[in-house]
């Protein structure tokens, strides 16, 4: 019996000590995970994140209602212009001889309603005379009218011609800087459907504006005058501030979101 309470006593003294040493390294471990620190009021911030492109506020496309040759080009890239400036020309020589033509017809149509004017005149007084029928003075009077129309439609493609031709001078719009040349010297430009762009035009690099895509899950968050915090690539460890200017109502659907 003896014996028996000896090799119990030897197997428990092991176990205490182990289980000893096991709690004092749970109490280390346990009173390392606690740090103080002071107490600081402070905001809780809600953001929403999205991407988007980053363009200037105001931008103008630079485009031809002529079509032509570019004879000349004025301006390049980052080049800063002043609104009126001339910045291309279109080659003129289609448009001045179209100019030319536009005036003979004009003087051939000019001609031609004198001689209706003066046998209009002669026709009256030979009709107040009883001399002409009624048919005769009618037919007359009818050519004299026509020959008026007919003058001022050629006055009207002349204004067109000129008109034309001053389009071969393409002209800045705005005062800005060109970040977009698309055409050279040499180029034909075809402008039969619609203005092709010759060049882009930003007004203020200064102040530009973010188009993004906002979730359909966090939009509702979004208000005008909300303050704006935004990296981009080129300058990855800065951060710029901005305002939201707009809210469109211009939605999309995305892989049905």
């Amino acid at each position: 019996m003896r014996k028996t309470k000896i090799v119990i006593a030897a197997i428990a003294l092991p176990m205490i000590l182990a289980g000893a040493w096991y709690i004092g390294r749970g109490g280390d471990r346990s009173a390392s995970a606690f740090r103080f620190v002071q107490i600081e009021r402070g905001d809780i911030e809600a953001t929403v994140s999205a991407t988007g492109s980053l363009n200037a506020v105001t931008t103008v496309q630079v485009g031809t209602q002529v079509s032509g040759q570019v004879a000349e080009i004025f301006v390049d890239f980052n080049d800063r212009v002043r609104k009126g400036q001339l910045i291309a020309r279109i080659d003129p020589t289609l448009a001045q001889q179209t100019v030319r033509d536009a005036q003979a017809t004009v003087e051939r149509n000019r001609a031609e309603a004198e001689r209706a004017q003066r046998d209009f005149e002669r026709s009256k007084q030979l009709f107040a005379n009883e001399v002409l029928s009624v048919s005769e003075f009618e037919t007359s009077q009818y050519q004299h009218e026509v020959s008026q129309a007919n003058l001022s439609s050629a006055r009207v493609s002349l204004e067109r011609a000129r008109q034309n031709l001053a389009y071969t001078q393409i002209y800045a719009p705005i005062d800005g800087i060109v970040v977009e040349r698309n055409v050279d010297v040499g180029q034909t430009v075809a402008a039969s459907l619609s203005a092709p762009q010759l060049f882009l035009i930003a007004n203020d690099l200064s102040r530009m504006q973010i188009l993004a895509s906002v979730d359909e899950s966090d939009i509702g968050q979004i208000r005008e005058g909300q303050p704006v915090r935004f990296t981009v690539q080129a300058y990855p460890t800065e951060a710029f501030e901005g305002t939201v200017q707009q809210v469109r109502l211009q939605s999309t659907t995305q892989e049905n979101v």
